[in-house]
């Protein structure tokens, strides 16, 4: 269960964020707005919540997840593999060494973006994609190993990050993109299979036994609640026109 989360405000230059997606520019103010409740929706949760203010240096820095991978007890400071990122990395190291009695780095040439590891209990799988390197990964797995834990590659040929085709819901439950539904990975979790055209709902999130969903996506949803969870639906447009999820706008330990 989880008890506390990271969260950064978004500054306006987000506009000019990092992103593939081709759904136009994000409406700042409209972002703020979904924003705040999405920080409500991590406090109906049970989460305690801290707010970090905008960093205009780095247009993509409210996606706080993929600089640092968090437990309970300990965290992975990333090397994220789009370099306008790499500045994130000083202040939040900052931040969780305030919180934790361990934090780990990874270095160059290893570049490793926390949106492509999904934990699995002690278990974590990691993307290997455009901004996660194979270096990367295994110096992951190498500190994973430190602390009683493991971890296991998986190429990626479609998304940008593993996060954005596979979540873990616990209770040994996948949600899955049509490009994880068949992986040798995954073979042993009881698998929900996310339509094409809902793909971008595969990043739903898991906390503290709710789901959060973004929101516009009923079949997905539907399919969550049948399978026996909470749901609360969250509307993230803005951030979903910056390649962005519900599980990158914060950290959770």
């Amino acid at each position: 269960m989880y008890k506390n989360a990271i969260v950064r405000k978004p500054c306006p230059e987000m506009i000019n964020g990092l992103t593939a997606a081709l759904l136009g520019i994000p409406d700042y103010q409209l972002a703020l707005e979904q924003h705040s409740n999405y920080i409500e929706a991590l406090q109906k949760c049970g989460l305690d919540v801290r707010i970090l203010d905008p960093d205009s240096r780095y247009p993509d820095s409210t996606f706080v997840e993929d600089v640092a991978l968090c437990t309970t007890s300990w965290s992975i400071i990333t090397n994220p593999g789009a370099p306008s990122r790499n500045g994130e990395r000083i202040e939040m190291k900052e931040i969780l060494q305030s919180v934790m009695d361990t934090v780990e780095e990874i270095h160059v040439p290893g570049t490793l973006d926390a949106g492509d590891v999904m934990m699995c209990g002690t278990h974590f799988y990691i993307g290997i994609s455009e901004r996660t390197n194979p270096d990367g990964a295994d110096q992951l797995i190498r500190i994973l190993m430190n602390h009683k834990c493991t971890g296991e590659k998986v190429p990626l040929n479609e998304m940008l990050h593993l996060k954005s085709g596979v979540s873990y819901l616990e209770e040994n439950k996948l949600l899955v993109s049509e490009e994880f539904k068949d992986h040798v990975a995954f073979r042993g979790f009881r698998k929900i299979e996310v339509d094409s055209d809902e793909a971008y709902a595969v990043n739903s999130l898991w906390i503290n036994d709710t789901v959060l969903v973004p929101d516009g996506f009923p079949k997905t949803r539907g399919m969550i609640e049948k399978a026996g969870y909470n749901i609360l639906s969250i509307d993230v447009s803005e951030f979903q026109k910056l390649d962005g999820g519900l599980s990158c706008l914060s950290l959770r330990f």
